[in-house]
């Protein structure tokens, strides 16, 4: 959706090495009006067109696609894509909507950039989850990659909404990540129960005072339900409001 950072970067170099010499990388940047909520920040969504350009090009872009909403939603627009099951839960459960607009989409911009691989960053598990469903389901041909969370230097993974977080905002959101790693850390000593690596995550949430969890859940890796017993494939993913700014983080367990 623009605002592009260092973690889309590293999806349009792997789309580049995917491609090789021969091949054509195309990114899209479209601020898609349909997954947002009507409370949510699609007016202030941040829109550096210039500079987006700018790192696609360095990147070896070779087209970049950016309609206009009326083009890709005509005002007798009447045809949705929607999952029914990984996508009900966590964002879905807290975004209502949310899912259906990113399912229409992103069909509509592989029906229209006809690619042989898309790829798509993990830091959004849960849209991951929901897209190879939808590709599953649907017959898309097109090969999926996702690729790992990019982060700063203090764990903060990258996201265009980072931008809004106040500075005290920001020295506090790094408690998303080290919640994960301690939940991680736990799991990996011998800790199974999903109630005691709960509180592993919201005991180190509730150390930041300005941290207010929208979710907090531990969930098998391809069905996203919620796990009885960790088993290997849990994931820990979190939805954390620091003011008005909400930023989602996930960090497989076992």
């Amino acid at each position: 959706m623009g605002a592009l950072h260092a973690g889309h970067a590293a999806l349009l170099r792997r789309a580049r090495a995917l491609a090789g010499s021969k091949g054509t990388v195309v990114a899209s940047i479209f601020v898609n009006p349909t997954q947002f909520g009507p409370k949510e920040d699609l007016s202030r969504y941040p829109r550096p067109f210039s500079k987006d350009k700018a790192l696609c090009k360095a990147e070896g872009t070779d087209l970049l696609f950016a309609p206009a909403p009326s083009a890709m939603y005509p005002a007798d627009f009447s045809t949705w894509v929607e999952e029914s099951s990984v996508g009900l839960g966590l964002c879905g459960g807290t975004r209502p909507g949310h899912f259906r607009g990113v399912c229409t989409v992103v069909l509509k911009l592989l029906q229209i950039c006809q690619p042989s691989h898309a790829v798509f960053g993990r830091k959004d598990f849960q849209q991951c989850a929901v897209i190879a469903r939808m590709v599953r389901d649907l017959n898309v041909p097109v090969r999926l990659v996702f690729e790992q969370t990019v982060r700063e230097s203090d764990g903060l993974a990258l996201s265009s909404r980072n931008a809004y977080l106040l500075p005290e905002e920001r020295a506090q959101a790094v408690v998303l990540h080290q919640a994960l790693q301690e939940a991680r850390t736990a799991a990996r000593g011998g800790v199974r129960s999903i109630p005691a690596l709960r509180r592993v995550l919201e005991k180190r949430l509730a150390s930041a005072p300005l941290a207010r969890p929208d979710y907090i859940a531990l969930v098998d890796q391809k069905t996203l339900q919620p796990m009885r017993t960790l088993k290997p494939g849990g994931v820990a993913a979190v939805a954390v409001f620091f003011g008005k700014t909400r930023l989602i983080d996930n960090l497989q367990l076992l």
